[in-house]
């Protein structure tokens, strides 16, 4: 069968990611010609690339979403005389990886199937229609691929249909002026059509999004691109299993998911991959069923606090191989004791080297400036950053746990660490562990930026890094520890700081760089193609989740009081806000907001009970 294919691209910054170039080499082994309709700019790199595998890249304004593209593509770069010499037109776009299973087993089934067009996926639409809040959202083939054979792309009636399309100038028009039209409209005009994925089968309106496992199953060859940057609460209550998804893949497909990674780790919102696909290993204290390669790998101290560097060495001494340590502090009396403590105390690791340098940036500054040219030209495979860490401005609990919840969960014992290098090894992609946010005892839900969001914006401008930010709690390294590969993080040691840009003490707060590179330091491995995970261990694992179900639980349990409640007297709603500032006395902005909307909201039902 003689096949054309119009295939819609684009990309806010004009990227032409690798799983664009793998999909189209992979289709042009079943389709003669390929034209890419590109809405926007496209780069240099973007256009050559697309080039080697596409006949015409045809650049156009960003107007009309797909369907203008589409458009476009059939009347003014294909043409419909030209358009008759072929036996089947494809339209298709840049909303999925593909193929997941060869598209010859879609072609070959589908070849058997005696209609007009078809589609690889469906949806049943909801009563009301979710999209107009009334009526029925028709059965539709998705349009992110609709194959069309000669009948149908040949009559008046095809040609009507894209000539006399109406401006698009939204999603929604989108979707109501062509994706849902086009299956009724052709087919009330007596043309049949068939769906390789028909939602029927699924027990689910959307599969291509709800039931992607069950596809896989099906062995249909896409897989949507959306669920991997979709609104986390969404597939949270669809109960969309993303890692499960990944695993599937690897275990029935030959398809590579770094493609999936490389794409993602620059257009998905960190927290929301991080949620959407399960980026959290918790991992027991037993070493790994395969053995650790032999790998060069160093710790990165900071001991502005020598007494504590036998602490921070207790954890390091965790590591299953030997390691070299480098150390920064803050003038030669400490770099002495710092020297003097090795000497004491020998074991598999070696000390390279101690480094006297400023304080001025404290930990942050000494790993950034201090230890630049062990990061950039070491040759290590594997860095793990720790510090002494003091927090005399939190009581001792909160202090203490904030730090064994840095150091337990990067270096709680030989089997744990072994498996957390394991998991580097067995994920070429992964460029930086971590503990998860801090939780217990500290304010960071919700609003972790704090003031710090402003200068990470200018920040990440110098340094290159184009990651869309999260909106309130930024997937970051909260207390400055983490394992990472040197080329997660290149782009960050490779900038030319110095110690004049970070503060003078005591002007360290938020707003200040060490705050605000803090929460980028993740951001830089996703803009360098890494992804980033965090770690923890099975004790901690517990302790974390009963304390989030509870908060959960809590946060729910008060809006439903809220809401179900006759109209709080003001001295009721100041005792609601005193008993939540001692339950978390760090969380005033919390607080704060939550009594504005207390207030409002009983100002408002006072209106609506008022006679």
């Amino acid at each position: 069968m003689k096949r054309l294919a119009v295939y819609m691209f684009y990309d806010s910054a004009g990227v032409v990611a690798d799983y664009v170039i793998h999909k189209l080499k992979k289709l042009r082994e079943h389709v003669e010609t390929i034209v890419v309709v590109a809405n926007g700019q496209l780069t240099a790199d973007g256009k050559a690339r697309l080039a080697t595998v596409a006949d015409t890249v045809h650049v156009r304004e960003n107007y009309g979403f797909d369907v203008w593209a589409y458009r476009d593509g059939l009347v003014n770069v294909v043409g419909w005389e030209k358009l008759t010499r072929y036996d089947e037109l494809l339209l298709l776009n840049y909303t999925f990886y593909a193929p997941i299973f060869p598209f010859k087993e879609m072609f070959d089934r589908m070849s058997t199937h005696d209609v007009d067009f078809w589609g690889i996926t469906g949806f049943r639409g909801p009563v009301p229609n979710g999209l107009t809040g009334e009526g029925i959202l028709p059965f539709h083939i998705q349009s992110h691929f609709i194959a069309v054979r000669r009948r149908l792309f040949c009559s008046r009636q095809f040609r009507n249909y894209w000539e006399e399309m109406p401006p698009i100038t939204s999603y929604i028009d989108s979707i109501l002026k062509h994706e849902v039209r086009f299956t009724e409209h052709f087919e009330d005009m007596g043309y049949r059509y068939s769906v390789y994925a028909d939602p029927m089968r699924y027990q689910d309106v959307h599969p291509a999004l709800n039931a992607i496992d069950q596809l896989l199953d099906d062995r249909v060859p896409i897989l949507k691109r959306r669920p991997f940057f979709h609104d986390p609460l969404y597939l949270d209550q669809q109960c969309v299993d993303l890692d499960r998804v990944i695993e599937l893949v690897k275990k029935k497909s030959d398809f590579d998911t770094s493609l999936v990674w490389k794409d993602m780790t620059r257009v998905a919102k960190p927290r929301d991959l991080y949620t959407n696909a399960t980026l959290l290993q918790v991992m027991p204290d037993e070493p790994p069923a395969t053995p650790l390669p032999e790998r060069r790998i160093a710790v990165l101290a900071h001991a502005y606090f020598p007494a504590l560097l036998g602490e921070l060495m207790s954890y390091a001494a965790n590591i299953p191989q030997p390691f070299d340590v480098y150390v920064t502090t803050s003038d030669e009396k400490k770099k002495a004791e710092v020297e003097a403590w090795f000497a004491k105390n020998p074991g598999r690791y070696t000390l390279k080297e101690a480094r006297v340098v400023t304080n001025r940036g404290r930990d942050v500054a000494a790993h950034l400036i201090g230890l630049r040219d062990v990061v950039l030209t070491g040759g290590y495979d594997y860095l793990c950053r720790l510090h002494s860490k003091v927090s005399p401005q939190d009581p001792f609990a909160m202090a203490r746990h904030f730090k064994e919840h840095l150091f337990e969960n990067l270096l709680a014992g030989p089997g744990y660490v072994a498996r957390l290098l394991s998991h580097f090894e067995a994920n070429p992609t992964v460029g930086m562990i971590m503990p998860p946010v801090i939780h217990q005892g500290y304010p960071t839900l919700g609003h972790a930026w704090f003031t710090n969001r402003p200068g990470a914006v200018q920040w990440a401008k110098k340094l290159g890094i184009d990651v869309p930010f999260d909106d309130d709690t930024p997937l970051a390294a909260y207390g400055s520890m983490y394992w990472y590969r040197p080329a997660a993080l290149k782009k960050l040691f490779a900038y030319p700081f110095t110690w004049d840009d970070f503060p003078q003490e005591p002007d360290y707060g938020d707003g200040r760089l060490p705050h605000i590179l803090e929460r980028l330091i993740a951001y830089t491995a996703f803009s360098s193609g890494f992804t980033v995970h965090c770690a923890l261990t099975t004790k901690n694992a517990a302790k974390s989740y009963v304390k989030l179900e509870y908060k959960l639980q809590r946060m729910i349990g008060d809006q439903n009081r809220l809401k179900h409640a006759a109209p709080l007297p003001l001295p009721q709603l100041k005792e609601f806000v005193r008993s939540r500032m001692q339950a978390q006395p760090h969380g005033l902005s919390w607080v704060t907001k939550s009594y504005r909307a207390i207030r409002a909201g009983y100002h408002f039902a006072k209106k609506l009970r008022a006679p």
